[in-house]
């Protein structure tokens, strides 16, 4: 058998351990709870003892090349530390690698999470023919990542790739980040809810009005259900989740000129009721999509015009690795030495 790693996607609802060879294969896969209330050291102490269960498992078999560890928010990659993250309230500027390697006594690697689930997809995913891709990851926010030549882009300081902070309707709602109109306002499963809350709230949306009484659990999966059943205020609330998303895609294009950019995360299940807004805001948007777009999504006049030439073409397409990307990428990390 090939060496091995493991991969951790510490959530603030549930932690999730995979072993995985290093050619790709899953090997095994461990999903606790994530108990925060019981503290951080109580996390740390569940999370190194299931790596080193696993790790004792398969270390007859090959050599063990390490743990990485995907966390939801800013991490310093150089000193190990998270310097803060709103699913783990407490953890800011804890040293979370060093206590970590100090339990495990092997080499560990932090990683913001959806720049793990970028490399998971480039890894074993929709990009693993393309040499470089950026991955948007639609969830309560917007998340992303940026991989080139096989190898997470951090900028200066590892918060490369903020897609959800790119704004799309100037002087729009407010968001947390201090800006307006930023993507994660119009393009993730809370601006769905938002919107369909609004839509109730002008008392011309009685479905969804009805939904919201009858579901305890009123979420983004609610609102695509209606849509799917051609309610009116659903397909509405999609389409114009679809052109924010279409926007941002298009500045996100201009700016990278990348092969491939893959959309991944719970709300992106809801493709079909999105994404014919979202190509035809990035087809008007974007010059450089509009010039490097596949065939089948160009109008027909367009599309004979540059039949026959010799191009790449851009690919904006759906993740396939669903939630295990974030494992992937972060077993991945060891392998290639991030």
């Amino acid at each position: 058998m090939p060496d091995f790693s493991i991969g951790v996607d510490l959530g603030g609802t549930n932690l999730r351990i995979a072993a995985f060879s290093a050619d790709g294969e899953l090997l095994e896969k461990v999903t606790l709870g994530t108990k925060i209330a019981l503290g951080r050291d109580h996390v740390i102490k569940e999370m190194c003892e299931a790596i080193d269960e696993l790790a004792r498992k398969y270390r007859s078999s090959g050599a063990f090349r390490g743990a990485g560890i995907g966390i939801p928010g800013i991490i310093d990659l150089e000193s190990g530390m998270l310097a803060k993250s709103a699913n783990l309230p407490g953890w800011e500027e804890y040293p979370v690698r060093q206590e970590i390697e100090r339990r495990l006594g092997t080499a560990v690697y932090l990683e913001n999470d959806a720049n793990a689930a970028a490399l998971g997809e480039k890894w074993m995913g929709a990009g693993r023919d393309v040499p470089n891709m950026a991955m948007v990851t639609l969830g309560t926010g917007i998340g992303g990542g940026i991989v080139l030549n096989g190898k997470i882009w951090h900028g200066m300081n590892g918060m490369a790739g903020e897609f959800g902070h790119i704004v799309v309707e100037p002087d729009g709602v407010p968001c947390g980040c201090g800006s307006r109109g930023c993507a994660e306002r119009y393009a993730s499963a809370t601006a769905v809810v938002r919107m369909a809350q609004e839509a109730i709230a002008s008392e011309k949306a009685p479905a969804l009005k009805k939904a919201l009484g009858a579901d305890v659990e009123f979420n983004a999966r609610s609102v695509y259900n209606l849509a799917l059943q051609d309610n009116p205020e659903a397909k509405q609330i999609f389409q114009r989740f679809g052109k924010s998303l279409g926007i941002m895609l298009a500045d996100i294009v201009n700016m990278l000129n990348l092969d491939m950019y893959v959309i991944g995360g719970g709300v992106a299940s809801a493709w079909d009721a999105f994404e014919s807004a979202m190509f035809q805001e990035l087809l008007e948007r974007s010059l450089i999509y509009a010039a490097t777009a596949p065939d089948d999504r160009l109008p027909a006049k367009k599309a004979s015009t540059v039949k026959g030439m010799t191009r790449r073409r851009t690919i904006i397409t759906q993740a396939l690795l669903g939630s295990d990307a974030g494992l992937y990428g972060a077993a991945r990390i060891p392998i290639v030495g991030e």
